[in-house]
């Protein structure tokens, strides 16, 4: 059974408190029993721990300080949460009225052509209709809710936007070395919720977990930055929990496809060993040998290694020297018949010069030599 499972079916206790929230008359029900896995521990209820202290700024929350000022000034708050007392009226308003996450109302913030500190991402500048639920966020952190109501705020089955409610009350204002305690057996939850104003992001309550334990940004406001230790450690227990989920897929595959796979793997590897095998640096090279091929060689449609010495050892004479296109061609040629320090040292080439600048003087016009008359 997965962690998701086991904190929304086993806990026993963290069911009944969603009982005991609707009614403030009802005894608080304590989980000593450190040997119960049903119930993730951050969530066991005891009389020493059922407070839960507020971490960060005792007064504002954590929150910016613009989308705070709009809250405090709503007419919502003001008149009508002012008379909410008790965490069962929280529950009911969040149940009828929240239909968002998001700080504001859509529509009513407008942030375009404001640059630096006044930009949409930290909330700095123009203002808006503050939220109904960041309204109630705020109501609930000034109630000071208990564990036994934050744990039946994340486990309710009424409505999704109860449970995001309280996640995101643990971000707010949980400290952050709880946060994974308190988050990760919600990361596998399939229940779907649309936090976005105006509909049009649905994602699942995992996502929504994952994405509050990932990013500071929360459209258009920011979450309390977490400590660099704590985020690193976070983002370790991540790449923990995808190679256990990765290897728990690999056990439930038949033994026919493991074998396949691995057969796969194998060949990959041995094939890179081949590849790497076969290049050759510079230096292993025979300094004798040439680097590249003769233009008998790079023509020939008979490419056999015997054919290919054969060949070469017909066209050596005695002296060692290779014919190509009836002329002896030496190793230099070979290597570097297009340079210019070529042209000066290969003898062929030399005879070619001569014989072309030769034929250019002989077809040159002679110019007329001046009859001893003409001289004065």
């Amino acid at each position: 059974m997965s962690n998701a499972a086991a904190a929304a079916e086993g806990g026993a206790a963290a069911l009944q408190v969603a009982s005991i929230g609707m009614d403030s008359s009802m005894d608080v029900l304590y989980e000593d029993d450190v040997s119960d896995n049903s119930i993730p521990d951050i969530q066991k209820i005891t009389k020493a721990n059922n407070i839960l202290h507020p971490w960060g700024n005792a007064v504002t929350m954590n929150l910016n300080a613009l989308l705070l000022e709009n809250i405090v000034s709503s007419s919502y708050f003001k008149s009508y949460l002012v008379e909410v007392t008790n965490f069962q009226q929280i529950l009911e308003e969040i149940y009828y009225n929240v239909q968002h996450l998001e700080p504001w109302e859509r529509g009513t913030r407008k942030t375009t052509g404001m640059t630096g500190m006044c930009g949409g991402v930290r909330g700095v500048g123009a203002g808006g209709v503050v939220s109904t639920a960041f309204c109630l966020l705020y109501k609930m952190f000034t109630l000071k809710l208990t564990r036994k109501q934050l744990v039946s705020l994340i486990n309710h089955a009424d409505s999704p936007y109860l449970r995001g409610m309280g996640f995101m009350y643990i971000r707010f204002c949980q400290p952050p070395a709880d946060l994974w305690a308190w988050i990760e057996p919600y990361l596998d939850d399939e229940e779907e919720i649309d936090p976005r104003s105006g509909a049009g992001d649905h994602m699942t309550i995992g996502n929504v977990c994952k994405l509050m334990l990932t990013k500071l940004d929360w459209y258009g406001t920011l979450f309390p930055r977490i400590p660099v230790p704590i985020q690193k450690d976070i983002e370790a227990k991540f790449h923990e929990r995808l190679a256990r989920r990765r290897a728990e897929e690999e056990k439930k595959k038949p033994k026919e496809e493991r074998h396949a796979s691995r057969e796969r793997s194998i060949d990959k590897t041995a094939a890179g060993s081949s590849r790497q095998a076969r290049s050759r640096s510079p230096r292993d090279r025979d300094p004798k040998h040439p680097r590249t091929r003769s233009p008998v060689n790079r023509h020939t449609d008979d490419r056999s290694v015997g054919s290919r010495h054969e060949r070469t050892r017909d066209e050596r004479d005695k002296d060692g020297r290779r014919k190509h296109t009836g002329y002896y061609k030496c190793k230099h040629h070979l290597r570097h018949h297009h340079c210019k320090k070529h042209k000066r040292r290969c003898p062929t080439k030399a005879k070619k010069q001569d014989a072309s600048s030769s034929s250019s003087s002989a077809n040159k016009p002679r110019s007329p030599r001046h009859s001893p008359s003409t001289r004065k």
